[in-house]
């Protein structure tokens, strides 16, 4: 049985939203403030925390500086389609459809700079199966992209259509509603002469994305219409687009590892509210095990949702703290002794206050909030220089 007296040690795959929020959560629980504390391994492969709000999806990656991901994109295409109505979707398309110049003053890295000052789009098309009050966009982001002296943004008065389903949606919640009534300004005003056209469609499915000798020459959508309920069916009237390039912004399927049970249909690891259960149809539980974010409930909700769902979690793993084993090796240097006695090169919270620091210093002369480092020996050297400025902190 677990030594209550001492501190309760646990180990945090990923520190990407969903790492941090569980992290933040088990640092200000009662166990920690007012019990016997929490000692925190907080493992990343990456030499620098936050996931996708720092480095996300592909193309996104590439453009947020992921160290993993080449340094150019091809960015040829002049008409380019993105797939999907969300907030990533959004971010994708406003890259694409800005300039270099305007993204300049962003953390973006030098190399990324160079590849959007060489972008040859000038229409972005982004594509909704489902209609306006669908659309999972937040008012601010959505209202962003006309802000751009160069982005004119164009929405089809047809494609502003709701049913019951969908006014329910706007009844029920003001973020859909501030949603729908910006798409539908946008679709009543006059086309204006900014230079990038930027295409919001509706109540089109992607079917097919057409190519010819290896390229990309189109995509071809079903034109869909809503059942009442604010889904969708198909018309079985298709339209082609003429677009060079397809941009996937709909989803992300987590990947598995042979000591876990996953569902591959979800693209989850079975659990009841952050338990991890054997099987997916299975209640028992894999012991002290769990799990929160997308490998928890699937690649839905914002990063907000993230909060609530890794306080269920570790509200469930503190319920069960009494019941476990206990880590065989409790010292607290324990996991950095092991990695240095295998010569595994890492870093530390510390190191990322110092590649934080860094990062911030080279934006300075520009007047940007920072430039963001993208080699991956370049961040761990950041990383490991020693400077007395930095804060020192423990997790």
């Amino acid at each position: 049985m677990f030594d209550s007296s001492r501190p309760l040690r646990v180990a945090i795959v990923g520190a990407g939203p969903a790492g941090i929020y569980a992290a933040d959560a088990l640092m200000k629980s009662d166990h920690n403030v007012s019990g016997p504390g929490v000692s925190i391994d907080l493992f990343e492969r990456m030499p620098a925390p936050f996931g996708l709000i720092r480095y996300a999806a592909d193309f996104v990656s590439w453009y947020d500086g992921h160290p993993d991901v080449p340094r150019t994109w091809p960015l040829d295409a002049e008409k380019v389609a993105v797939l999907g109505v969300g907030n990533v979707a959004l971010d994708v398309a406003r890259v694409l459809a800005k300039t270099g110049d305007e993204l300049l003053p962003t953390e973006i890295p030098a190399n990324v700079y160079e590849g959007l000052k060489a972008n040859k789009a000038l229409e972005v098309h982004v594509f909704g199966r489902r209609g306006p009050a669908q659309a999972k966009f937040t008012p601010l982001e959505l209202r962003e992209l006309d802000h751009s002296p160069n982005i004119e943004v164009i929405v089809a008065p047809e494609d502003i259509d709701y049913d019951e389903g969908s006014e329910q949606a706007r009844r029920s919640s003001k973020q859909v509603d501030m949603v729908a009534n910006t798409l539908q300004d946008w679709a009543i005003r006059d086309v204006g002469t900014r230079p990038h056209k930027l295409f919001l469609h509706f109540f089109e499915s992607p079917s097919e994305v057409l190519g010819e000798d290896g390229k990309v020459v189109g995509l071809r959508t079903e034109r869909t219409e809503l059942d009442g309920t604010g889904n969708v069916r198909g018309t079985g009237k298709y339209n082609d687009w003429d677009v060079q390039a397809v941009y996937r912004a709909v989803g992300y399927l987590s990947q598995n590892i042979s000591a876990l049970p996953f569902d591959e249909q979800a693209g989850t690891i079975p659990n009841e509210a952050g338990r991890v259960v054997e099987s997916p149809h299975s209640t028992t539980p894999v012991p002290a095990t769990y799990v929160t974010g997308w490998i928890k409930r699937g690649p839905v909700g914002l990063i907000g949702h993230t909060k609530g769902d890794a306080n269920e979690t570790v509200a469930n793993l503190l319920e069960d703290a009494p019941n476990f084993t206990g880590a065989a090796e409790p010292d607290l240097d324990a996991v950095t002794s092991f990695l240095e006695g295998k010569q595994v090169p890492f870093t530390t919270w510390d190191g990322w206050y110092r590649l934080d620091a860094h990062e911030r210093s080279l934006g300075e002369p520009e007047g940007r909030e920072r430039v963001k480092v993208v080699e991956r020996d370049d961040m761990l050297a950041a990383s490991r220089a020693l400077d007395d400025t930095v804060p020192s902190v423990r997790a």
